[in-house]
């Protein structure tokens, strides 16, 4: 949901082009992913918080969450804690291994060079500590679709809402290389299982889309952690 700007853009009206808010499907799965890969507790990292649904969603599981984003959006719980940063050009503001979880919900197709945010996201978590990464999922039928008919992906059209603030398209086998990259383990790709169906406003059934999660998911999540000897 965050924004970085390009070159010659203002980067607090490139996030507020997004309005901090993502998907219900995306949290949803990264509550279920989180839930069953992390006992709880500890400090939760939400980088891209926008408008704070994550703290929302799993805030109460974990003693600590700090969100990092390019500006404060209206709706960001008052009592969260938040940190800012332009996640093209500045580091993230927070001392390395200090995340227990670390987790970036559609933020990193936001951004000039995913693999700086991947080595950033890394460098803050923990050792054994876990790292959440969404993104559109290239790979949906719905968007193979949209690059037949209009030689775009689905989430990169050139209309409101879309480009120019999603700018880096990524397939599964990109994040898989930028994690091994960054030297994480335990790396795996979930779906949200829950896509629209093109040329209408409906989603595929949950039963059909658990079928073929990949051809019928918009977004797609990295998970991976960090482990005791990292080549970060």
């Amino acid at each position: 949901m965050t924004i970085s700007p390009g070159p010659d853009s203002d980067p607090s009206a490139l996030a507020r082009l997004s309005h901090g808010i993502g998907a219900a499907a995306v949290y949803d799965r990264i509550a279920e992913v989180v839930a069953t890969r992390h006992k709880g507790g500890g400090l939760i990292v939400d980088v891209g918080c926008g408008a704070g649904t994550l703290w929302r969603r799993l805030g109460g599981r974990f003693s600590h969450y700090v969100g990092i984003d390019a500006v404060r959006y209206e709706d960001f719980p008052a009592e969260a804690s938040i940190k800012f940063a332009d996640l093209d050009r500045e580091p993230l503001p927070l001392s390395p291994e200090t995340a227990d979880v670390i987790v970036s919900a559609e933020t990193i197709e936001h951004l000039e060079n995913p693999r700086r945010f991947m080595r950033e996201l890394a460098r803050v978590c923990k050792v054994e500590g876990l790292i959440v990464v969404t993104t559109p999922n290239q790979l949906s039928l719905l968007s193979k679709m949209t690059l037949v008919v209009r030689n775009e992906f689905n989430a990169f059209q050139e209309r409101p809402g879309l480009y120019p603030t999603h700018r880096t398209a990524l397939l599964e086998i990109d994040l898989i290389r930028i994690a091994n990259e960054c030297g994480l383990s335990d790396i795996g790709i979930e779906y949200t299982c829950r896509g629209r169906v093109a040329l209408t406003p409906w989603s595929y059934p949950l039963s059909i889309a658990k079928l073929m999660p990949r051809a019928f998911s918009d977004n797609v999540l990295l998970v991976a952690k960090k482990p005791a000897r990292n080549r970060v």
